[in-house]
């Protein structure tokens, strides 16, 4: 996915391509109140342990931790609540029937900033085994160490 001239990246979660093989990506955008923007917009977000949960036809992001405005007083928000996913009903209908019949998870990807709004990018995820991830950081490994070796060797 090529990186616009007019997004930000705020969070990124790279425990989610560890722990998950990626099959597919959506662009959604959250429901947030005014302090929450703000906060994001100075990155005091994570979604290290947020994932995606379907309720009476909404796409709900759970485990989001948005981190209090420090100006906000009052009209901050808990920083770990329930926050909708705006998404069209098609999408989430798809989305919830492949997590019930093939064993899917919604993990959220990204929260970046697209033209002054919030946006998630949520992946429809299958989880790795324990020798899926050994080989994957074995491939890594391999490459990183064929790399090495090609520079040592043009010097």
């Amino acid at each position: 996915m090529a990186k616009d001239a007019g997004e930000k990246l705020i969070a990124n979660n790279k425990k989610a391509w560890h722990e998950y093989f990626i099959d597919e990506q959506i662009e959604a955008g959250i429901e947030l109140f005014g302090t929450e923007v703000k906060s994001i917009r100075l990155g005091q977000c994570s979604i290290k342990e947020a994932y995606v949960q379907f309720k009476s036809g909404e796409a709900l992001i759970l485990g989001m931790n948005v981190s209090p405005y420090e100006k906000g007083n009052i009209f901050n928000r808990d920083p770990l609540r329930v926050r909708r996913l705006l998404l069209h009903r098609s999408e989430i209908r798809k989305l919830e029937a492949r997590v019930k019949t093939d064993g899917y998870t919604v993990v959220p990807l990204r929260v970046y900033l697209k033209k002054g709004l919030v946006k998630v990018v949520i992946g429809l995820a299958r989880g790795k085994k324990l020798y899926d991830k050994r080989a994957v950081i074995a491939k890594k490994d391999q490459a990183r160490s064929a790399e090495r070796d090609y520079k040592v060797k043009l010097r």
